[in-house]
């Protein structure tokens, strides 16, 4: 069960949790940069040290390998995705990326992760970090600052991946457990695992694996209005997909939200109009503000506010489809 607490604080204070799961890529070489952008859908090109972005690792024909932060440091760029999404990833960057041009190097057992959420998590960063909390607060998306905690290394990097103001810190691995004490010591709750991805559905950010895979156009995720895709850089891999799907034509489905009577299954189906099948649920939560939310594939032409019914093997309930994010 997700702790009433840790939602709480994360939505009205600061929470922390080790996010050390996910998979953590160094790249490196003259033409690093260049190699990126000819991997990812946006456009790693315009990055300067301290910015950073969000995109994705398709398939030739559009498909989702991987959906990737990647942030532009002095020298070098560290690209990372969730836990399910590492394998595909690295096995495509064996593939593709020529070592003559740039190197990868997967860090994850040497950087850790430890995410800070909510309105106060700037200041209780700063506080441990001794860096200015105003500083962390004017930070863009993706962007990151250098910063110090208990005399080792930390990258501070600001993610909009739960929908509430939230923080990266990058520490050694060894170093984790210390930070998210000293975090804790600070003011910030514990945030368990559930309780983060309820954020993350309310907030309408696919997860690999769950909500997408390699079967998954970039559209159909709506990779597209979340900022994963720019649509006037130079050509990568899976472009020509995109670039029909976006100037002349569409994808029949798309992730949308659900407010629904009843908490679905994964995977159950959702039926409007004459009981035709127009989508599959795929996450699903249980919000203490919303009550049972659900991410689902729907077909395009229903309308945001139609009501849908979900259906599964032992039962049936009404939803509503609803625009992400949720209010």
């Amino acid at each position: 069960m997700t702790s009433p607490d840790a939602y709480r604080a994360a939505r009205e204070s600061a929470a922390v949790i080790d996010r050390s799961d996910r998979v953590r890529i160094e790249f490196t070489g003259a033409q690093a940069a260049a190699t990126l952008n000819g991997i990812l859908t946006n456009d790693v090109m315009r990055l300067t040290p301290g910015r950073g972005q969000y995109a994705a690792a398709l398939t030739a024909k559009g498909k989702v390998i991987a959906d990737v932060r990647v942030f532009a440091r002095a020298g070098d760029f560290l690209v990372d995705a969730a836990a399910a999404a590492g394998p595909p990833l690295l096995a495509m960057l064996r593939k593709f990326v020529n070592p003559r041009l740039a190197k990868f190097r997967d860090v994850s057992a040497e950087l850790g992760t430890v995410g800070l959420f909510g309105p106060g998590a700037a200041s209780v960063a700063a506080g441990v970090c001794g860096v200015d909390a105003a500083a962390l607060i004017v930070l863009e998306s993706f962007a990151a600052m250098p910063a110090r905690s208990h005399a080792s290394p930390c990258t501070i990097a600001r993610v909009p991946d739960l929908g509430v103001a939230g923080f990266d810190l990058f520490v050694p691995i060894d170093r984790v457990a210390a930070l998210v004490s000293a975090l804790r010591a600070a003011g910030a709750t514990a945030l368990d695992a559930l309780s983060a991805d309820l954020l993350r559905v309310e907030a309408g950010r696919p997860l690999w694996g769950t909500d997408m895979d390699e079967n998954t156009l970039a559209q159909e995720a709506a990779l597209d209005r979340i900022g994963a895709i720019s649509f006037d850089k130079g050509c990568y891999t899976g472009q020509e997909t995109v670039a029909r799907v976006h100037f002349r034509g569409h994808v029949n489905r798309v992730l949308r939200g659900l407010r629904c009577a009843a908490l679905p299954p994964i995977g159950a189906v959702v039926t409007h109009a004459e009981n035709r099948d127009a989508g599959t649920v795929r996450s699903v939560a249980v919000s203490p503000r919303l009550g049972a939310i659900a991410l689902a594939y729907v077909r395009r032409e229903v309308e945001d506010g139609a009501a849908v019914t979900l259906r599964w093997d032992s039962g049936e309930a009404r939803a509503t489809v609803s625009p992400l994010p949720f209010d």
